[in-house]
């Protein structure tokens, strides 16, 4: 009977668990029409309140030149793309502080740099470091999949910068390295968009935990399959053209994501 007992708690204890699931928060099907809206939304913000994007923006920018010059510095020109690609996956975590911007405008109050700064731990505190390691393991991971890749068609000996690039575009063999290093790069990058794109927001808004902010993230976009495969899709090719400038595009670039993420959230997610 005591065995029967403990079973029966442990599925109600299941049970209980699936319900506070399925009560979380209510997502809504979004649509082309509905990204359209929030990066009009989001340019419109960083043009409230410009300070604040410019700057983080720039702070971007300088992580991703100083990646670049020690990577360049160091003989690894093999991993200057993947880093740089690996470099978006960290955008989300970055921008933060610009949901914060677009929150206290949308509420009609004045953004101000100590109502930012102290927003980042008063609303999101030990879950947005949760949700950083995500991050961070995430683009470990990639770069650990880049260097094998890297290793698997070139071999375990660094080659100059400048002979790696001429290979990967007029060798089968650097194009079948392209084509592979993309793919896992892609696989990456969709799963950490999934868990992230609407999380980082929802962490600076409510009073949730970070598990329950990527399980919603996910079930957002499984929501709205089409619509958040394109903004994922723009999101890339927009921090790719940024990036091609030695990252000065980010200065714009990364504000305006910012922004328009944080629209995003609010369109995507119920109140």
């Amino acid at each position: 009977m005591s065995g029967f007992a403990g079973d029966h708690r442990g599925i109600k204890s299941i049970n209980s668990d699936v319900k506070s699931i399925d009560s979380g928060p209510k997502v809504r099907a979004l649509t082309v029409d509905d990204i359209s809206a929030a990066l009009s939304a989001g340019m419109r913000d960083f043009r409230a309140a410009p300070t604040f994007g410019l700057i983080f923006g720039g702070i971007y920018a300088v992580g991703g030149i100083t990646i670049f010059e020690t990577a360049t510095s160091l003989d690894l020109g093999f991993l200057v793309y993947p880093l740089a690609a690996g470099f978006a996956l960290i955008a989300p975590l970055v921008a933060v502080a610009l949901y914060e911007v677009s929150r206290l405008l949308e509420r009609g109050e004045t953004p101000t740099w100590d109502r930012v700064l102290a927003a980042i731990p008063h609303h999101g505190g030990r879950e947005l470091g949760y949700m950083a390691l995500v991050a961070v393991f995430g683009l470990i991971g990639w770069v650990y999949a880049a260097g094998f890749i890297y290793a698997l068609f070139f071999g375990v000996r660094p080659v100059e910068f400048g002979d790696f690039l001429s290979a990967v575009v007029s060798t089968p063999q650097g194009i079948a390295f392209l084509l592979v290093g993309n793919l896992v790069g892609a696989l990456i990058s969709a799963v950490l968009f999934a868990v992230s794109c609407v999380s980082y927001p929802m962490l600076i808004d409510r009073d949730v935990d970070f598990v329950t902010a990527m399980i919603t993230s996910i079930r957002a976009v499984v929501a709205s399959p089409g619509p958040m495969a394109g903004w994922a899709i723009f999101i890339a090719a927009m921090l790719a053209i940024a990036i091609l400038p030695m990252f000065l595009g980010l200065f714009f670039v990364l504000p305006l994501l910012g922004h328009a993420t944080w629209h995003v959230y609010r369109r995507a997610v119920e109140s």
